[in-house]
């Protein structure tokens, strides 16, 4: 489990260094008066910094290590 944990942790980080944010639509409700509903299209953007990569890629190395110095 601990092996597996790591090698995940180790993706993730690096595909974080890799892309740093996506962006989504997100669909809002600008007017709801009775039968008249008007909406709009909105972009949000989802950014985390670089260094959150190469710390879950750093952690993923550590917890690695350890499972496999356990066995």
């Amino acid at each position: 489990m601990g092996k597996s944990l790591g090698i995940l942790l180790i993706v993730v980080g690096l595909i974080m260094v890799v892309w740093s944010g996506f962006t989504y639509t997100k669909k809002e409700k600008i007017i709801d008066a009775g039968a008249i509903e008007i909406s709009a299209d909105r972009q949000k953007t989802i950014n985390w910094p670089p260094y959150a990569g190469g710390l879950a890629m750093l952690v993923g190395v550590i917890v690695y290590v350890a499972a496999k110095r356990r066995e």
